[in-house]
């Protein structure tokens, strides 16, 4: 396979972002995706933003603007070499440089995935300072080698039939879970929860009667607990000073951090990024696979189902002690409750929940044939999440294991 080396600047246009005036609102109460390095840390396609722009904000800095495919790189600090790519009309704000316009003699999503190979190398020709930048002139000098067009298509066809995948499964799994979600409402909270005969309850007339502790109206019969009633709830642990008991050879055991469960979308914990000196830390805070933990600092309130043998950090609560029917019906108390856990914790660096917050929060505790009846449901969707969540795992690592060896000519695809 035949290479030759080119500058960047002259696979297509170069774009430095740039911010609309934030003095004027109107510039960003439309729907045009404007990027920040938080959109691209993840990489691939960037459907939408957290933050967007009216026509007017997009016409303001119009010559900043993208429009059709455009691989977008972070040029700034710790988010120097992140890359993604937009198809869409869009603009960036000025820490990421992007690559539009892109000449007929080089494939989008090729040049996406050879940028996706280079995030140390990027990180070098910004420098050592205090805070890397890689401004337009000198990423636009940078050179790589390309192979012919039909090489870059058929390399692109390849990873991106995975990352289509990859994608797809993320997308199932959203709707799955925002499925069981409107499950759990449905019973928990609205309580049409299907009576003896099928049919909702509430809406079909069941009796119902006020709670004063809730200061809501509830199926008559049912009973109000905390939430320690139906579980235990204890804190992690980390060891004094965490350094010494990290263990950089990972051959010990996962230590769960807070920012695992910030960087996971999914209800399931199962790739675990550090790890700890198994001598490091109490027995009592080792969990066992499917053990259900909620963040109670930095951002409270998160619950994940642990699917390895693991430590957990003292940033995590530990649910323990209940009987398998509550399994999701307190996962999905706990997801109703994540807004007013995030106002009860204190702090104005990193929010921490007391404990005792949770432990006494007041809850229904529905009759053992509704519970057994719900765990069935939702099992089913949970199930299937979790097969769906190994399966983009296993085609994460194939991506990544044949991107660098396509990108250098050891496997080549015919």
């Amino acid at each position: 396979m035949e290479l030759r080396k080119v500058r960047l600047g002259d696979v297509g246009k170069i774009v430095t972002g740039k911010t609309p005036s934030t003095k004027n609102e109107e510039f960003f109460s439309g729907n045009i995706p404007f990027i920040t390095p938080e959109d691209i840390a993840y990489g691939f396609r960037i459907d939408d933003s957290l933050r967007h722009l009216s026509l007017d904000g997009l016409d303001s800095i119009k010559s900043n603007s993208l429009n059709g495919f455009s691989v977008l790189v972070g040029c700034i600090g710790s988010d120097m070499g992140n890359v993604a790519y937009s198809e869409k009309k869009c603009a960036t704000n000025q820490q990421i440089n992007s690559i539009t316009d892109i000449n007929e003699d080089f494939d989008p999503l090729f040049v996406y995935y050879l940028l996706s190979t280079k995030k140390k190398h990027l990180r070098q020709m910004a420098g050592s300072t205090t805070t890397p930048l890689l401004p337009k002139s000198v990423f636009e000098s940078i050179e790589y080698y390309f192979p012919s067009i039909l090489h870059q298509k058929k390399i692109a066809a390849v990873l991106s039939a995975l990352d289509d995948k990859i994608a797809l499964n993320k997308k199932m799994n959203q709707k799955l879970e925002a499925m069981a979600k409107r499950l759990y409402d449905y019973w928990f909270v609205q309580f049409d929860f299907p009576d003896e005969n099928g049919r909702p309850y509430k809406t079909s007339g069941g009796p119902m009667t006020h709670n004063e502790t809730l200061k809501r109206e509830i199926p008559t019969g049912w009973e109000v607990v905390q939430f320690q009633d139906l579980c235990t709830v204890k804190r992690g642990a980390s060891p004094r000073p965490i350094d010494d008991f990290m263990d950089e050879s990972k051959q010990g055991m996962p230590w769960v951090k807070i920012s695992d469960a910030t960087s996971c979308e999914s209800p399931f914990l199962i790739q675990i990024k550090e790890f700890i000196i198994r001598e490091g830390i109490s027995k009592s805070v080792q969990v066992k696979p499917a053990t259900l933990i909620v963040s109670n600092s930095a951002s409270p309130g998160i619950p994940k189902f642990i699917q390895i043998d693991a430590c957990v950090h003292d940033g995590w609560l530990v649910i323990l002690d209940y009987k398998e029917p509550y399994k999701y019906y307190l996962y999905y108390t706990i997801q109703m409750l994540r807004y007013n856990l995030l106002n009860m914790a204190n702090g104005s660096i990193f929010k921490n929940l007391k404990t005792d917050y949770l432990k006494e929060y007041n809850c229904v505790n529905p009759p053992k044939e509704v519970l057994n009846a719900f765990h069935s449901e939702i099992k089913k969707y949970m199930d299937l999440i979790l097969h769906i969540e190994k399966e983009t795992i296993k085609l994460t690592a194939l991506r990544d294991k044949l991107l660098p060896l396509l990108m250098n000519g050891q496997v080549v695809v015919e």
